[in-house]
């Protein structure tokens, strides 16, 4: 079932496996699909991360999402061995479990280079009223940054604020969408923070959406297909 559906080329995302209750502690990864060794074998690039090689380790247990032509696929895939050959670092991953269709769009991540903004939310700001906040109080002051990866579900960004693990904030950004400027004031929470070390005073964060109107995340998730076939049209070019 894995060739049917898998190519070589295609793109996928590895995702740590977390108890339950411990969603903050998910690490993703973006790699591609080096060879196809048989229907429960295959190797995939060594993953990176800011310009830095991911070590896998062997024997750990990961959820693998595919982006494939039919759609996106998910599996659970374990480490088998990691290899280099002709200066190229490559994971030989063995298939747990089958694989099954992905319904969950919103989870589609789009690298991206987008200005936002951001400021945080006081921590006495019930979420019934996160929208009085936003209209009535002029003297919000938001800070700049830059989106590196977007999704329905949240996004990924860097800035010179530091915004804590589990803080709150107003997310702001505009994409082109279908011919059209759209632009989002969404309610985030900071999963994951922390300074970038080749860039010190900068700070990485991955934002969870919450709250999120529906007309929004299916706007946002337009977008990203949008943008995903023009850059397959580029590819083929």
């Amino acid at each position: 079932m894995l060739s049917k559906y898998v190519k070589v080329g295609d793109k996928l995302d590895i995702e740590t496996v977390v108890r339950p209750g411990r969603e903050s502690d998910k690490r993703q990864f973006r790699s591609v699909v080096y060879d196809i060794i048989s229907e429960d074998e295959l190797k995939i690039a060594m993953p990176l991360d800011h310009g830095k090689m991911i070590l896998l380790p062997i024997d750990k247990e990961f959820n693998i999402c595919f982006y494939t032509k039919s759609g996106l696929y998910q599996c659970l895939a374990r480490v088998v061995d990691r290899m280099k050959a002709d200066n190229v670092y490559s994971l030989l991953m063995e298939l747990t479990t089958d694989l099954s269709k992905y319904q969950r769009r919103e989870y589609y991540r789009l690298n991206c280079v987008l200005d936002m903004k951001a400021s945080k939310i006081a921590d006495d700001a019930d979420d019934p009223n996160l929208e009085k906040v936003e209209l009535i109080d002029t003297d919000i002051t938001f800070d700049n940054g830059i989106m590196v990866d977007i999704s329905g579900g949240g996004a990924r960004f860097i800035s010179r604020t530091q915004y804590p693990k589990g803080s709150e904030v107003l997310f702001k950004f505009t994409l082109f969408v279908s011919g059209k400027l759209n632009e989002y004031t969404l309610h985030g929470r900071v999963l994951f923070s922390q300074e970038i070390k080749t860039n010190p005073g900068a700070f990485e964060h991955r934002l969870q959406f919450v709250h999120i109107m529906k007309d929004d995340r299916e706007s946002i998730i337009r977008y990203i297909f949008e943008e995903e076939r023009k850059i397959r049209r580029k590819e083929k070019g």
